[in-house]
Parts: C-alpha cells; structure tokens; sequence
C-alpha cells in the first residue's frame, strides 16, 4: 500500500488493505471482496509478466463487462502494462484495428472467442490468453513494476471525424484526478451501490470502476436488455448512483412501465454523459424519481469530463451543460482566438488535470486537439489544453450551453460514431456511387445513424443494411438507407454534410 495513490491499482492496494472484506463487485450470482479482487488481480499480473509483458506495453481486454474484467484492468497495470479495453460490441475486424494500432503484446478473452480472434489476428505478433482458464493461484512474487503519475495507464479507443477509431492516451494522474474530481461533485462515499451499466471502454464507464474501488463502494454489474432490468436491479440491490447515456433515461422513462410502479427510495443520483439528455426527458426523470438529484454533465474522452450542471440548477435550466468540473476551467474561445462575449459562440477549451495525453502514435492529430494555451504565452507558463471542437456559449452567469459540434461526428446513445467508417463499409459493397452517411435527431438516441447514397444499379436496401449488421456493431448500423439520384455539394465540391442533416431534420 501506498500512503498517497498515484498509479492507477494503488486504488485497490489501498481497498484490499483498509476494506479487504468489504463487497468490491457484484456480477451476477458472483461477488467478491475487496482482498477477493485484488488476489485475482495479482495473479493477473503475475500471468502477464510471466507471458514477457514489460513496463508501458498494452494489453488489450477483450472481455464482456463482468468480474473478470475489473480485475484484469487493475492486474495490467499492477504488472506495469497499458490497458486497453475493448467494446464488446464490436467486430473481430474492428478489434483487430485497435490491436494492431496500439501494437498489444496480449489480449486477454474468454476461451470461447479465442479461435475467431486467432483467425481475425492471423500476421500479428500477439499472445492471446483465456482469462476463464487461469490457474486459481499463479506461484511467484510480484517485484513492482515501477512508474509515476505521468506514465501511460490506459488508451481508450475513440472514433474520429476521419476514419478509423484512434487510441486516447491517459496516464495514471488522468485517471486518478478524474477518479477524485467526480467522487467530490457526486459527494460518493463507501455506502454507495453503483450500477455500472455503461462499457469499461467508454471514459466514464471506466471511471465508475475506479470511483467505487477508490471509496471501497459496491459496484453491480449489468448487461441489460430491457428497461426493467436497469428498475430491477435498482430495487434488488439498493442502487444508490446510476450513470446513463440519452438512450437509456429514453426507454427509461418512455417505454418502462415499471419505473412508476417501483418504489427507488435508495437512488440518490442519476448521471447523464455522453450527449445532451431533451428537455422532455429530464422533466419525465424528475417526474417518476422525484426523490433522485439528476446531474448532468458535459465531457469528451481526450479530457475526461469537462462540466456538470448541480442538480438545483436542473429545473432552472435544463438545456445548459452547466460550469466547468472541480480543478478544471473552461474557456469559450471564437475562431479568430478571442475570449467569447456572453451568448457568442465559440469553441469549448478544457484546462486541468484530466487533459489527455493525445492519441496514440498520430502527433498531427494530437496537435490540432491539445494546443498551448491561447491566452497565456510559454513566458508566463503557458500550458497544453485541449480544444473540443465543440461549439458552445456561455451566459452572463457562467453557465455553459452546448450549440453543436465542430465536426462530422455522430453522438448516438453515448457512441461516437465516424461517418468515414460508415461510409466505407457500405461503400466496400460495391452497389454505390457515393455514399454520406449522416446523424439526424433521435429521441431516443440523441441522433439516430442514416446513410444517404447514390446507387450504382438496382439496389435492395434492407439487405444492405442486414450485410453491414455483420461488418459493424449495431449501434453504428445505419436505421435507414435513402437512395437519391446525388449528393449536395458545396461551392468546393465537397459533399455538403450540413445541408443534408439540414434538410432531413426539418420536422423530425
């Protein structure tokens, strides 16, 4: 144990040592303690490091949400390695992207889907281990593996504007401030009971995790497909914190009868990330949990989190992303570099501890996300800070409003979704012209996936869309294709992207 956490498994050296018998996870009919999780994720490492894994390498998991992969997340780092999870949701393809790009020296899955990686790795240089078949006690000591705040802990895999998903690069002091820095908003204590129902791969997933192990909290895991099952959960286990995407307060509050008719005494807050939850939900969550605080909140994953709105502030209004998180400012700045006057546009600039290290192995990229700061020369300190490319205002109050954003991307159901990748797997059929595939307003999903194409013959869209479902995850499946004779340009002969969301919102 160390006195002060500063990598990331300190967090559960300092559990297992001060709560070793307290309830760590719950998974299902499985549990286990806090000295329970931390042996297992000892012999995780203990595996790794005999498997050659030195100091900075990646380890990708590649695992559903269960126990299994609480602790292989914390074992990685107790044997020095860079954890990389891994949606579940996606392609044996798209998995071998992040593999590669990341350049894993193990996977760690279960025996059921070692063979469809092995084929999916075929020409790649990688040990992939069944974390199900792992011995009860691997034998060894475990020499620490080194390392400081600053080192790589983890690359989670986010989508771009421009192609494929690239790896955000966070260090253990990333992780460890967004850890604190919730834990001080939410007010999260050792009694919590958190539902964790959003992917480990996703920032604030992860972050639920760490938030939990840090307070020596409870943390039940579950993989639903209905709203009942998030209501059931709840009233079984005495939930007392629950974090969602704009999909999930939806069928929530839209199509699960159950939440009216079941009393949740014990949930003390509900968080919303992952994009802008309508006005019309929130009235409906304050309206069923009328005894539940709803924070919402604003964030990217090459910062982490960047602001919430305090619950008081909710019915005040409920449109605003709110101010900047604990130990962070945020600055509006417009596109001539000015500080935006109150109600002007302008991009959101995140400054703080959580400001990632940029993407893994692509520096140009990196350099137009994390610039220097823009009012505050190297002579004075200046520092790196991340830039959203998210439009947003700020009223004469400080209060934040979220107007667009800055680029192609498609936020569905907490998903960032790239066209370009979209695009090319339709175009890869060989039926189309052209293709652009756009996000049009969804209520249920915040923006709902729709490909807009130019055939080349006759064409049978819904067995297009039945052969993409087998290329990509279905949230990156598109729910409608629209055939048109061509595609808007704009003056420059590009495709005009904004002119066709344009058209196709009116009324939606």
């Amino acid at each position: 144990m160390t006195a002060s956490p500063y990598l990331l498994h300190h967090l559960l050296d300092q559990a297992a040592a001060t709560g070793a018998d307290r309830i760590a996870v719950v998974d299902g009919g499985r549990q286990a303690t806090y000295a329970e999780l931390h042996a297992a994720s000892r012999r995780c490492a203990r595996l790794c490091r005999d498997r050659g894994l030195a100091r900075g390498d990646r380890v990708a998991v590649v695992l559903p949400k269960s126990l299994e992969e609480c602790w292989a997340i914390f074992g990685i780092a107790m044997a020095g390695g860079v954890v990389v999870p891994v949606n579940a949701l996606l392609k044996p393809a798209q998995v071998r992207h992040i593999v590669a790009d990341c350049g894993a020296r193990i996977v760690l899955t279960l025996s059921d889907t070692v063979a469809a990686l092995a084929e999916a790795f075929t020409g790649l240089d990688v040990d992939i281990v069944a974390v199900d078949d792992l011995p009860a006690d691997v034998p060894g000591e475990l020499p620490p593996a080194g390392g400081i705040g600053e080192d790589l802990a983890a690359i989670l895999y986010t989508s771009g504007s421009t192609g494929r998903p690239k790896g955000v690069m966070l260090s253990h002091r990333n992780l460890l401030a967004g850890t604190r820095i919730v834990r001080t908003y939410l007010g999260i204590t050792e009694d919590e009971r958190i539902l964790s129902v959003l992917p480990f791969s996703f920032d604030y997933g992860l972050n639920q995790l760490l938030t939990a192990v840090e307070q020596r909290a409870r943390i039940v895991l579950l993989t639903f497909q209905f709203g009942a099952d998030i209501v059931k959960a709840i009233a079984t286990h005495g939930i007392t914190g629950l974090a969602g995407v704009p999909t999930i307060w939806a069928i929530l509050t839209r199509a699960t009868p159950m939440l009216a008719k079941t009393p949740l005494p014990t949930l003390r807050y509900i968080t919303n990330s992952g994009g802008a939850v309508p006005s019309e939900t929130v009235a409906r969550l304050r309206e069923k949990l009328p005894g539940t605080k709803i924070f919402l909140m604003y964030g990217l994953t090459e910062a982490f989190r960047s602001t919430f709105l305090p619950p008081e502030e909710v019915d005040r209004r409920p449109t605003s992303i709110g101010k900047a998180i604990p130990e962070c400012e945020m600055l509006v700045v417009t596109a001539d570099g000015r500080r935006a006057a109150p109600g002007e546009p302008g991009i959101l600039v995140h400054r703080g501890p959580t400001v990632s290290l940029g993407y893994w192995n692509r520096p140009d990229a990196t350099a137009e996300v994390l610039r220097p700061h823009p009012f505050r020369p190297a002579t004075e300190g200046g520092e790196t800070v991340c830039f959203s490319g998210d439009l947003v205002t700020e009223d004469e109050d400080g209060f934040l409003y979220f107007v667009a954003r800055n680029d192609a991307m498609i936020k569905s159901s907490g998903h960032r979704i790239s066209p370009t990748e979209v695009e090319e797997c339709l175009m890869a059929m060989g039926h189309f012209q052209q293709v652009a595939v756009i996000g049009l307003p969804d209520p249920f999903a915040g923006q709902k996936v729709h490909a807009v194409a130019v055939a080349l013959g006759p064409v049978d869209g819904a067995a297009v869309l039945q052969a993409a479902a087998t290329e990509l995850p279905p949230y990156m499946v598109p729910r409608e294709l629209e055939l048109v004779e061509r595609l808007p340009v704009t003056p420059n002969g590009k495709v005009d992207y904004v002119g066709l969301v344009r058209e196709r919102s009116h009324g939606a």
